[in-house]
């Protein structure tokens, strides 16, 4: 069966869970985490969680184990912290969970992302990938990261992704 077909029978609904790593934001003030909730909402996704945590390796480890644990959880997008500052610790918390790393997500995001913001995009590391039957998404928190990551990468695929995740 061809992607077209693939995507034919995926699911059309997604249980998702948004989680923003911040030492600055709070769940307030935390743009990008609303605009993807709102997103998904519109796309006819079920949000079940919006969560802010600080830097913290421990903090974003949990959180993410305990969401991957909930089978009402078939994705879960992580925003901030995938800069190369030392705060910022996303991707070396998350990566080592991942059981499969979505390589092609990384490099769309960074070919697209250069496409706006030209070399500074070598500058993010998002990643994506699969722990157990969720897929787990580790992306830049400025909201046009977001967008660009959510409306051209993630959105199109996620039926296909949970299809895929559960055979």
């Amino acid at each position: 069966m061809g992607t077209h077909e693939h995507k034919q029978h995926a699911p059309k609904k997604a249980g998702i869970s948004i989680l923003s790593v911040s030492s600055t934001r709070s769940l307030e003030n935390d743009e990008s985490g609303h605009w993807i909730k709102k997103s998904a909402i519109d796309a006819g996704h079920d949000v079940l969680f919006h969560q802010v945590v600080k830097d913290d390796g421990n903090d974003i480890r949990d959180t993410v184990t305990r969401w991957v644990n909930d089978p009402k959880i078939q994705v879960i997008i992580l925003t901030g912290g995938t800069g190369i500052a030392h705060k910022d610790v996303t991707i070396e918390t998350v990566r080592p969970l991942f059981e499969k790393e979505l390589t092609g997500f990384s490099i769309l995001f960074a070919q697209l992302s250069f496409r706006e913001i030209g070399a500074a995009a070598m500058l993010s590391r998002a990643t994506g990938g699969m722990i157990g039957n969720t897929s787990v998404f580790c992306i830049p928190g400025s909201l046009n990261a977001c967008k660009l990551a959510f409306k051209e990468l993630i959105l199109p695929e996620l039926g296909h992704l949970i299809k895929h995740a559960v055979e």
